[in-house]
């Protein structure tokens, strides 16, 4: 039998985790505390196997109760639940010691899904939660492989998108061919490519030119 132990203040999410769960017999709701300091309270005489903790409490943010009840049992299983689906709360969570993390407007069979993926030792986050998570991912990758340029550098890439070759590069901008060769490698070095064409299209895509 599974304990578990329900964080919320809105008595409307919890009866209906009481109604996901009434007829599931490996799960047992064994406490429902409305705050923070309640759950803390509670938690320092009773076990519980899964905590069903809402991110957003009356007297502490839950990021910050999850972290702390990290810190005094690495055992339990703890899942975030919330209407807030922000890439910045769920990863936050999931740093601070958090297993899982599901939208309120979860259905029964989802929360079956989630507690039996969590309790196995697996990370669950909801699909919508999940999509989001993974977008924030790709944007991030993408503004990391962003091609960071020196001023000359965009100066001679503007030229080339002109349609300037090396010698009229180094004429306009009073600089050796050498010079502007050199910049040409840099630039073909930094987009890992080895034409102009490739060069100016890799540009196009990053918004450079």
């Amino acid at each position: 039998m599974r304990k578990v132990f329900i964080i919320d203040d809105h008595p409307l999410v919890e009866d209906g985790i009481r109604s996901m769960l009434r007829d599931e017999p490996s799960v047992e709701i064994i406490a429902v505390c409305k705050s923070a300091g309640e759950a803390l309270t509670f938690l320092e005489r009773e076990q519980a196997d899964l905590i069903l903790l809402d991110i957003n409490l009356p007297d502490m943010d839950g990021l910050t109760l999850c972290e702390k009840i990290r810190q005094s049992n690495q055992q339990v299983k703890i899942i975030g639940l919330t209407s807030v689906n922000e890439a910045g709360i769920i990863t936050g969570f999931l740093q601070r010691g958090g297993n899982g993390y599901l939208l309120k407007s979860m259905d029964r069979q989802e929360l079956l899904n989630a507690i039996e993926k969590v309790m196995a030792g697996k990370i669950h986050l909801s699909e919508a939660a999940n999509e989001n998570v993974l977008r924030q991912y790709q944007q991030i990758n993408a503004a990391e492989n962003l091609s960071v340029l020196t001023r000359r550098e965009k100066q001679i890439l503007h030229l080339l998108a002109e349609g300037m070759n090396g010698p009229e590069i180094a004429e306009k901008l009073f600089l050796s061919p050498l010079t502007i060769e050199t910049h040409r490698k840099n630039l073909f070095r930094k987009f890992d490519v080895h034409s102009i064409q490739s060069l100016l299209k890799k540009a196009r895509e990053q918004k450079l030119i």
